[in-house]
This record gives C-alpha cells, sequence and structure tokens, in this order.
C-alpha cells in the first residue's frame, strides 16, 4: 500500500502547501443564502478507465477517431482555470488517472495543485483508483482498489486529500453492499446518476430522490446508514447548458449589442430549470452536474459560460428573484443538507435491476465476457496470495534470488479491472483484451513474489513454475515430467483439503505427503471436449488426482514419482455409459435412465430429497422491434421470447469412477458439455459446465442458461448475494419501493449473483455457488436460472458501438468452461456450508510447482516442507480478508465475520481474536484501529448523522475508542481494518 501522514506532511512542506489560514472541508464552501434556493453547480469531468479507447488512449489522447478524449489536457486545462479565477472549483474522481498526471508535473504544478486541495477548489471525490462497478464485482476487489486510490490521495495530499463523498454516476444499479463498504470507509454520502425509470418517476413525485440508506440489517445503526442521493440528470448537465466543446448548445452572448443576444433567453430557460427541479427535492439546495464524459478538455469554455450565469442570475435577486447559484462541490452541497436538519426517507433494499426504458433492462451485463469475469476472479484469488506471501516475508519477497517486483502491478491492474466497463464486459474488444494484457503483466511480477517467498519459506531454491491453464488440462511441467515437486499456498485461515488435477502422460504416479506419507491418487483420462479445446497447446492424455491438506495461511509440499507400469491401463478405473446414479457419503444424484439427464438430488446425512431436473437452454436475442428498436447488448438482456429453447431432450453421458472421483460426463450438443462430480469426502455437488463456440449462424445472437428445475413451493422469492456477502431476498415481478409494471417478464426479474442464488421452502434449500458473476433468476416457483454465456450480433445502443461477438483466438467465437456447486440443506443449516464454500471458491489454493532441482536457500536452513503463518486455525466465522504489507513495516489486516446473523446456530454469533497470538511467525505492535478503507483512524472518523422520517432524535456511532488486541470482537457481517508495526521473528534466514 502507499505511504502514510507522514509522508504526506513532509511533501506539502516541501512543495510549501501547508498555507497559513487555509483549511480544507466544510469552511471552505461557498456561502449559500437560507432565504433563498441555492442552485449548486458541480464542475466535473467522468473519466472512464478505458471503455471505447484503452486507458492509455484516454489518458493521451490517443484514437481520437473512436472518441475525442484526453484525459492529461482536461486536468492541464482545468488547472489554469482554477488557478485563474478563485471563485471556481472542480471535482475530480478517477486516481488512476490522476496518479499518472501527478507523476509528470513539475514542482511548481505540484505546488499549485497542492494549494487548490487545500482551499477547497480543487475536491477529491469517491477517490479509488476507479469508479467500479457494483453489479459484477466481488467486495474483496472493491475494498483492494477503494484503497489503493485512497492511499494515494492521503500519502500525496494528506487530510485535505481525503475524499468525503462517494460519487457513482455511471454504475448500472447500485448495491447495497457497496453502500455498507462506503459507509465503514468513512463517507458522509453517496451521490449516484442511474436509477429505473420506474423507480425515478416515483420518488421524483414523492419527493424522495435523496435518502437514507440502511446498508445492513446486521449492523447496529447508524454504522451502516449512508445519505444517498439521486442526481436530477444522471451525470449530465441540464439541457441547454452544455457548454463543453463538445456540445452544441449556445453560449451565454450577453454584449447587448448583438442581434443574436440570448441572456434573456438564458435567464427563462434556467430559472424555470431550477423550479421544476426544485419540486422534486426536499430542501432549499438543488445540484447540477455541469460537465459530462471527458469534458473540461478546454476548460475555459466551460468556465466563462458558468461564471456568466451566475453573475445573471443573482443579479436577479434585486429583482426579487429567490434563486441564489454558487460554485460548490458534493460535499458543500452535502453538508448543505446536513445543516438542514430536515428528515429523510429510509431504503432497505437495493438499485438493481436497472432500465432506462420499458424493454431496455441493463441486466445482460451481469454476464458479459464471462471469460474475462472469470480471469478477474482468479487474479484476485492470486493477488492475495501475493500480498500474504510479501507480507509474510517482508523484503524477503520483494528483493529474493529470482529478482525484484511487488504486488504493486498486479494491484494497479486489478484495480483498472474493476472499473464499471472492465469486469462488466462493457468495454470494446480491444479495450477489453488490453484489460486482460494489464492482469497478465501482474501476475507476471506477482509470479516472482510469490517463488521469492516461498523459496525462503521452504528454504529451497527450486524452479518454481506456474500452470495457468489447468482448467483445458495444460501444464508442461507435469506432462512429460518423471518427477517433480507441487507446492500449494493455502490463503485461507482454516485448514483446507484442495482436490489436485495435473495433466500426465504417464499411467501411474506415486504421491508423498509433507511427511514422506504416501497420499491416495489416481489416474483418469482427459475427456475428449478438453482435447477438442486446447488444440495443439497441450499433450496430456491423463490428469493425476489427488486430495491434499493445506494448513491456514501456509503451504505443503507434495512430491510426485512416475511408476513404471506394464501395459497401458487405469487400475481402479471404472466406466460405463448411461449411469443412473452416482454417490458419496454426503450426495447421491440420481440421472433419469431414458433421458440422461439430472432427475434427483439427496443430502444423505441430513435426509434431505429433492426431484430436480437440470438442463442447459438459450434465449434467443432480440434485435428490436417496430415497437422499440431495442436489442439485447452487452448492456441490456432482452430475449426474444419468454420461454428458452432447450438444449436438448437427452443427453449422451457416460461414467467414470475411482476411489477418489465419481464423474458423469454429458454431452448437451457439439457445443455445450457437462461433467458432474462427486469427489470422495465432499459435502456438494460439482457441475464443471463447457459452453461455445455459441453458434450464430442463423443470424440470431444466443444468450445460455443452465437451469435447475423443482416443485419447490417457493412464492415468487428467491434469494442472491450482493458482492460476494449479504444475501438479499428477491421476489418475481415485484420492487420493494415502488409498484412495478413489469415489461420483460425474463431480463426484468435477472438479479446480478456474485457468489450464490438460492430458494427454499419451510424445509429444504437448494443453493447454487458461482465461480464468477453471472446473472440469475427464478423464472418460475422452485426453479434456479443462471446464465452462463451470451454472444450477441447487434449492439444495444448504449454507446459501445460493438456487438458483444468475441471472435475468439481462432475467429469462431470463445469457448467457456466453470463450473456451479449445487447444496442441498435444510434451511436452517445452509449457511454454514455456503458461507464457508463461498470464501474457498474466491480464495482456494495456489499450485506451484518445481522439478525438484533446489538447492538450499541458505546454509544455516534445513528444508520446510509444511508451513502455517497463524498458530492456530481460524474458526469459520473469521475470515482473513486482508494481509497485506502498507509500508515495509506496516502490515494491514482486516479480519471479517462471514455470516450474517441469525442464519446460522452455530456461527452468527460474535467471535473474539487475539490479534498478539494470531501470526507464527510475525509479531504486531503499535495496533491501530482503522476506517475499512485504512485511510483514517477509527478514532478520528466523524460521519454527519441523517434523521429518519418519523424519528425524533439524531443516531449516534458507537464511539467507544478502547482497543484491546487481545480481545478483537467480530459481529456478523463486521469487517475490521488494522495497521500495525510488523516485526519478523527468527524463521531460516529472512527472521530479523
Amino acid at each position: 500500500m502507499e505511504s502514510g501522514g507522514h509522508r504526506a506532511l513532509l511533501l506539502l512542506l516541501l512543495l510549501g502547501g501547508l498555507h497559513r489560514g487555509s483549511a480544507c472541508g466544510p469552511e471552505t464552501c461557498p456561502a449559500a443564502r437560507e432565504d433563498l434556493l441555492n442552485v449548486h453547480l458541480i464542475p466535473h469531468t467522468h473519466n472512464d478507465v478505458g471503455w471505447l479507447k484503452t486507458l492509455d488512449q484516454y489518458y493521451y489522447g490517443g484514437r481520437n477517431d473512436i472518441q475525442h478524449a484526453g484525459v492529461q489536457y482536461i486536468l492541464d486545462s482545468v488547472v489554469a482555470q482554477l488557478l485563474a479565477d478563485p471563485r471556481r472549483r472542480f471535482i475530480y474522481v478517477e486516481s488512476a488517472f490522476f496518479w499518472r498526471w501527478w507523476q509528470e508535473q513539475e514542482e511548481s504544478v505540484q505546488r499549485d495543485v497542492t494549494q487548490l486541495i487545500q482551499e477547497g477548489r480543487l475536491e477529491f471525490i469517491n477517490g479509488g483508483w476507479t469508479m467500479n462497478d457494483e453489479g459484477a464485482t466481488h467486495y474483496s476487489s472493491i475494498i483492494d482498489q477503494m484503497t489503493l486510490g485512497l492511499q494515494f490521495l492521503q500519502s500525496t495530499f494528506g487530510e485535505c486529500g481525503r475524499p468525503r463523498v462517494a460519487w457513482h454516476i455511471d454504475p448500472f444499479g447500485h448495491s447495497r453492499e457497496q453502500a455498507l463498504l462506503f459507509a465503514q470507509m468513512g463517507y458522509d454520502g453517496l451521490f449516484f446518476g442511474r436509477l429505473d425509470y420506474q423507480d425515478k418517476a416515483n420518488r421524483e413525485a414523492n419527493k424522495r430522490m435523496e435518502m437514507i440508506w440502511r446498508g445492513s440489517d446486521d449492523l447496529a445503526a447508524p454504522t451502516a446508514d449512508l445519505f444517498t442521493g439521486v442526481l436530477p440528470n444522471g451525470y449530465n448537465p441540464p439541457k441547454g447548458f452544455c457548454w463543453d466543446q463538445l456540445c452544441a448548445d449556445q453560449p451565454i452572448m450577453d454584449d447587448p449589442r448583438l442581434e443574436d443576444n440570448n441572456v434573456d433567453a438564458i435567464l427563462q430557460l434556467f430559472l424555470k430549470t431550477v423550479a421544476t427541479q426544485a419540486s422534486k427535492y426536499r430542501s432549499n439546495h438543488i445540484v447540477m452536474t455541469m460537465g459530462s464524459d471527458f469534458h473540461y478538455e478546454n476548460a475555459i469554455l466551460w468556465y466563462k459560460n458558468m461564471d456568466k450565469l451566475i453573475s445573471l442570475v443573482n443579479a436577479q435577486q434585486v429583482n426579487g428573484s429567490k434563486v441564489n447559484v454558487i460554485y460548490s462541490t458534493p460535499s458543500c452541497y452535502l453538508t448543505a443538507l446536513n445543516r438542514a436538519n430536515l428528515s429523510w426517507p429510509m431504503k432497505m433494499d437495493d438499485f438493481f435491476p436497472y432500465a432506462d426504458g420499458q424493454h431496455m433492462f441493463w441486466t445482460g451485463y451481469f454476464t458479459s465476457r464471462p471469460g474475462f469475469k472469470r480471469y478477474e476472479r482468479l487474479s484476485n484469488n492470486f493477488l492475495q496470495a501475493c500480498n500474504q506471501l510479501e507480507a509474510l516475508t517482508g523484503a524477503a519477497a520483494t528483493h529474493g534470488p529470482y529478482g525484484t517486483s511487488s504486488s504493486l502491478t498486479l494491484r494497479r491492474a486489478m484495480g483498472v479491472a474493476q472499473h464499471h466497463d472492465a469486469v462488466t464486459g462493457t468495454a470494446k474488444q480491444h479495450v477489453n483484451d488490453d484489460y486482460t494484457l494489464r492482469l497478465y503483466k501482474g501476475w507476471e511480477t506477482c509470479q516472482v513474489v510469490i517463488r521469492n517467498a516461498l523459496s525462503s519459506l521452504s528454504g529451497s531454491k527450486e524452479s518454481f513454475t506456474f500452470c495457468n491453464l489447468l482448467n483445458i488440462s495444460v501444464c508442461p511441467a507435469t506432462e512429460a515430467a518423471k518427477s517433480f515437486n507441487v507446492f500449494l499456498y493455502n490463503p485461507l485461515g482454516r485448514a483446507v483439503t484442495w482436490n489436485v488435477r495435473l495433466p500426465v502422460n504417464g499411467v501411474s504416479y506415486t504421491v508423498k505427503g509433507p511427511s514422506g506419507e504416501t497420499v491416495s491418487s489416481e489416474v483418469i483420462p482427459v475427456s475428449k471436449v478438453t482435447e477438442d479445446i486446447r488444440k495443439d497447446q497441450g499433450t496430456a492424455a491423463r490428469e493425476l488426482l489427488f486430495q491434499a491438506p493445506v494448513p491456514p495461511l501456509g503451504f505443503s509440499k507434495f512430491t510426485v514419482q512416475k511408476v513404471s507400469a506394464q501395459g497401458r491401463f487405469f487400475p481402479g478405473l471404472k466406466k460405463r455409459t448411461s449411469p443412473t446414479n452416482i454417490e458419496n457419503k454426503y450426495y447421491r444424484v440420481q440421472f433419469d435412465p431414458e433421458t440422461g439427464l439430472i432427475s434427483g438430488i439427496h443430502n444423505l446425512q441430513k435426509g434431505v430429497s429433492l426431484p430436480l431436473t437440470h438442463n442447459f437452454y438459450w434465449y434467443n436475442s432480440s434485435i428490436g422491434n417496430a415497437e422499440s428498436q431495442q436489442a439485447s447488448g452487452a448492456y441490456i438482456f432482452r430475449p426474444n421470447q419468454s420461454a428458452p429453447t432447450p438444449m436438448t431432450q437427452n443427453v449422451r453421458s457416460y461414467l467414470v469412477q475411482n476411489s477418489l472421483v465419481q464423474e458423469v460426463y454429458q454431452n448437451f450438443s457439439s457445443w455445450c458439455s457437462q461433467v458432474v462430480r462427486l469427489y470422495s469426502d465432499q459435502p456438494y455437488v460439482e457441475l464443471e459446465w463447457t459452453v461455445g463456440p455459441i453458434p450464430v449462424a442463423d443470424g440470431i445472437g444466443k444468450e445460455v442458461i443452465s437451469r435447475f428445475d423443482s416443485k419447490l413451493q417457493t412464492n415468487g422469492m428467491f434469494y442472491t448475494d450482493a458482492n460476494g456477502r449479504q444475501v438479499l431476498q428477491r421476489r418475481r415481478n415485484f420492487r420493494e419501493t415502488w409498484p412495478l409494471v413489469q415489461t420483460e417478464p425474463i431480463a426484468g426479474n435477472y438479479y446480478p449473483v456474485n457468489s450464490r442464488i438460492y430458494v427454499k421452502d419451510k424445509n429444504i434449500q437448494l443453493t447454487v455457488l458461482t465461480d464468477r458473476s453471472q446473472g440469475g433468476s427464478s423464472i418460475m416457483d422452485g426453479s434456479l436460472e443462471l446464465m452462463v454465456h451470451r454472444r450477441l450480433l447487434y449492439d444495444d445502443a448504449r454507446g459501445v458501438g460493438e456487438p458483444l461477438l468475441e471472435p475468439g483466438p481462432y475467429g469462431a467465437g470463445i469457448v467457456v468452461r466453470g463450473r456451479h456447486l449445487l447444496l442441498l440443506d435444510t434451511p436452517q443449516d445452509s449457511a454454514d456450508l455456503h458461507r464457508t464454500l463461498a470464501l474457498q471458491e474466491y480464495m482456494f489454493p495456489q499450485i506451484i510447482l518445481s522439478s525438484g532441482d533446489g538447492v538450499p536457500y541458505s546454509a544455516n536452513q534445513g528444508p520446510t516442507t509444511q508451513f502455517s503463518a497463524l498458530r492456530t486455525p481460524l474458526p469459520n466465522n473469521v475470515h482473513l480478508l486482508t494481509v497485506a504489507l502498507h509500508e515495509p513495516k506496516k502490515l494491514l489486516l482486516r479480519l471479517e465475520h462471514p455470516f450474517q446473523g441469525h442464519e446460522s446456530s452455530n456461527y452468527s454469533q460474535p467471535v473474539t481474536v487475539n490479534l498478539q497470538e494470531l501470526f507464527s511467525t510475525l509479531s504486531l505492535s503499535e495496533v491501530e484501529e482503522m476506517t475499512l478503507s485504512a485511510n483514517l483512524p477509527k478514532s478520528k472518523m466523524n460521519r454527519m448523522q441523517w434523521r429518519a422520517d418519523g424519528a425524533s432524535d439524531l443516531p449516534r456511532e458507537d464511539a467507544s475508542l478502547f482497543l484491546d488486541p487481545t480481545n478483537i470482537t467480530l459481529k456478523p457481517m463486521e469487517i475490521r481494518t488494522f495497521l500495525a508495526t510488523v516485526q519478523y521473528r527468527k524463521y531460516g534466514n529472512w527472521g530479523s
């Protein structure tokens, strides 16, 4: 992480940035008139961190044939205009761009900018590395990217660089979990732009455009409360008042000698606009966003006309006008609302799904580009392992036998990937390719960190290698080797047993564990589907399978040796066609003998059974019609009919069975297959699906779903997670805060599924866990569906300007492989497993291979084959969310309670952790609790308080400041963040 406040102070002193009498915060806000209607003009620019152009192209102004935009020129121009007139203000949001621009500036410019920030005239809003999406993002990655951006601002500009207001003006729907995270980061409020058109009309009519959003049912009010405002025009200026070089509105022509003098017309239009907008809001303060996408490249156009507008409108006050116009910022506007001492409506649910018209539901992006969505999730997994090992070994990880490196490149790439046109899959193809390349380069730098750290911990310098194509059975390091070592690193705070599958060409192998014990293993054939997918990338005919126990926050080393075998056979392997069931000690899965499809699932330990059918279907995508001309596209999901087409009525299937696994291979079509898998000692059913390339030769795009149908009586209810954390109840054809008129019975019932979706009745709960973000729903009672892939031939007219075709490396479309985990249990017990499994799905063990030709790391260090950085495993209701270096000797530590209240009799209660006894190789001192984003001590957090409608008093947050590191209590859904000085205990050659 970026360094802390002392460095910021030094920089400000060097730049002359600490000016006597200057102070940022509410005291720098322009004076409002409480007897008038105050119009807050907010000059801003919205800078996508990639969309139609790449991040680099946007920054430098390249490829203006695609879109005219150059961020460096925006910042240059704005700073010059702010310095020219002390009345003017500007806000900036995306730290990824500002960080780059800042590095290029001369000291004199940095001094001027620092002064503008100190005076509150240039203000950072939101401040994350990007403005992240809220529908397809995971909470872990949201927190990381916000931390990255905010720490840059804090370390560079000190307290005046800390944003007070969140600003999510462009994401396509808004998550309750996002509101909760913002509240815990210390933000006073949130403003956003996109709101369902029916919801917006209802809120405008009832003056409910501004509200208190309660982000959690579990955390005591007002800890999870966030004042939230819906901006009146998205994030654009009012009609007729767009004065950028990209706009066509008339400038203010105020010379009385001109024939085209338009002052009276401008005044009349503006005052009418003000009156209309004010009728939809509660206070005598309203806001106008004066800017839009990549505006202010020639900032004088905006400022010259806004200067005139302010002067002209305010001059009318002598004639009885009650309108007062001021330059402002979101934090100044929020301060004015808070001082108004009004009461506000309460919001409890979320803002999904988002529609901007009758047939225009933005629910397609929940699934768009599923391959990239998976790569992003894998990259977060890899980043957490990299962060942890960097923190656990310090300088040994960043400067070691494999080179000098750090986790920073991947952290920045992951920050970019959270952008609301990145992980969403809504950028142009060449931009998405750039996002992918950035992640790949980040992986390369983190591989150096992991090699260095693993070498120091294991006491052996080996030829460590990574195999990133194991999902298609490709790994040169194992395919031809007679022997090799397998290191598994577990990033979770509890021990796990992981099923390792490695591509090989031998028929028999022995596997030895960390203590030299023999580990059971099997060799199974690679499927024909996998062989077809990988084409010429690999040669393995088989996979070696073994189950590997790994300690918490540590590694285990396994040695593999090829065994000579007579003949070409698979000992213990059974293979037969048309199986009727598979079974382990936890589950039995039944298959219909006629169709080959799943027909039932049984939890043998609980005695719970459910007749269940499963199939793949596709929706034909709408290409628009005479009524609406709305097609399915990267953003919008619009099937041309409500009934999907089944992939098949019968599947060809066969069973592969040995002592470790039972696998039923189902072939649904030439482009869709699935493996139904039960490992021994595995308390869930794994479904590994492979879909694509989706055929479109018939001229129709297709959106493929995996659907489970049962007879559960669910009364239109189903449940989806919010960004991988809290679970929200959904109700078909219903919205909690307004009377919905449903115009799209399929797309209008789709919600983001980041990690799980389930249905239940009083006795049975059916849960499906995902390995990436997908769109999902329950269109019929007892049914669950998840969209796994989509390929479209038309653009949906939302700006990206190209269809979601994804040609892939061979031009025929991409093949996507993923997995769903299927759980059947009672509603009372389901959370015990789906909570822990969901954590394991995004924080699974990393596999690192070596040829076994290592040499000692140092003369006084022997080899270590198993290691844990924790003294004892953490319980299931404590999750080690973050272990990362904040500074060379500062550890950033986040502990999370992953359970919601009342969902588990075993785990939905407070739990206590002793930080002093947590790590086996680190000692912590000077522990300080921070806000979630680690840029403000918790003791200094003093958020604005808001009164809800019907309440008599303002709520108060817990003011307890005493911190006992030996007794840290976590309540359900609570995340606690700490900074601590770290000292490395002696361990081999890297302790100090």
